[in-house]
């Protein structure tokens, strides 16, 4: 199975990110800044690094510039994850190099995951699952009326008013 590097300062979101990406079944080995995910990469040779761009050391961005320049590591796939959404970010991500550029607070796990499949090509991607946030809407007939039913045809009462 493809092995995943999982680039992310914040420890939490690293262990959340590999914890899924391993229940998926890839390897996964995991760098918490640029400046390791590069020694790591020559090292454990991954199939596809995804790696947030605001980092100490080497910012994602630079990492990549490096990855992109260096004959080991130049094919290697990378997606991309910030929390910076402007055209001019993604632009820049897109002309280094990055397969793809997520921007955290546009997607869940779910499309993380579906994202490195579709970059890896082994599997095609699939919508996320539908989750108690985000209900399907279904639509309810009415009831159809019983025959023999009984209708109430009393006139209703006007409520008193006390003064």
């Amino acid at each position: 199975m493809s092995k995943i590097m999982v680039v992310e300062d914040d420890a939490s979101l690293r262990e959340i990110y590999s914890i899924r990406i391993t229940a998926e079944g890839y390897n996964v080995v995991s760098a918490g800044d640029g400046e390791e995910a590069l020694a790591v990469a020559v090292r454990e040779k991954p199939d596809l690094i995804l790696s947030d761009v605001m980092m100490p050391k080497i910012s994602g961005f630079d990492m990549l510039d490096i990855l992109r320049a260096t004959p080991e590591t130049a094919n290697i796939k990378v997606i991309m994850m910030t929390a910076l959404s402007s055209d001019d970010q993604r632009e820049r991500g897109e002309r280094l190099g990055a397969d793809r550029y997520l921007v955290k607070s546009q997607v869940g796990i779910e499309d993380v995951v579906n994202t490195i499949h579709e970059v890896l090509g082994d599997r095609a991607a699939t919508p996320a699952p539908t989750t108690a946030s985000t209900p399907a809407l279904t639509t309810m007939p009415a009831p159809a009326p019983q025959p023999n039913s009984q209708v109430n045809h009393e006139q209703p009462t006007q409520p008193t008013q006390i003064n």
